[in-house]
């Protein structure tokens, strides 16, 4: 038997209790780290765990910026260097990843506090994190502010990614799996995958 829980009774909660709730309610989500650099050369680490897929051709993704606030130094970094990494987490890694979320002051960089590694790659301003192993660059395309919570949309064109040799199936499908990524729910929570099944494209008959 299911439980109800009305917006009314949410609301009674504490914001701690009512935030870990709603997080969690929306599902298993990507947990991916996203690496800057000012125009100063001190670089950034921030975790992030909604970023999304929002088409393939053009290739765009996009990422949800919490209010500048609270999280201010990643979407400055990318509106003023206009370049940015995506670096998924894996099992080894995923505690220095969480750190990241910690408020450190302006000017000093996630990738010293947590020892996680900058990777530079021709081509690209910004660190990748050597660490992971599947890492893509994205070209900043576009800012939609969010009035409802002073949140961000932040959208980018890929324009180069790394992939472990093995993991891309012939169709092109990339099974993040073999490579050990993990998922998370909510703020706090971090889990493996398994893959179940890679279906064939949907038709009508």
């Amino acid at each position: 038997m299911s439980k109800h829980f009305s917006l009314s009774e949410l609301q009674t909660w504490d914001r701690f209790t009512r935030a870990n709730f709603i997080n969690s309610l929306s599902g298993f989500k990507s947990l991916s780290l996203i690496g800057t650099v000012n125009g100063n050369g001190v670089s950034n680490l921030a975790v992030f765990s909604n970023i999304v897929h929002l088409g393939a051709d053009p290739a765009l993704i996009g990422f949800i910026n919490r209010p500048l606030a609270a999280a201010p130094h990643t979407l400055q970094n990318i509106q003023e260097t206009g370049i940015y990494t995506v670096n998924l987490v894996t099992e080894s890694m995923y505690k220095q990843a969480h750190q990241t979320s910690a408020k450190y002051p302006d000017g000093v960089s996630e990738f010293e506090m947590t020892g996680l590694t900058e990777e530079y790659r021709e081509g690209c301003i910004a660190p990748f994190v050597a660490e992971s192993p599947v890492q893509y660059m994205l070209k900043f395309e576009q800012l939609m502010p969010i009035e409802l919570n002073n949140t961000f949309l932040v959208i980018g064109s890929l324009q180069e990614a790394y992939v472990p040799a093995g993991m891309q199936e012939e169709d092109g499908f990339l099974d993040l799996a073999k490579a050990g990524i993990l998922t998370s729910l909510g703020t706090s929570g971090y889990y493996k995958t398994d893959k179940i099944d890679n279906l064939p494209y949907a038709k009508t008959t």
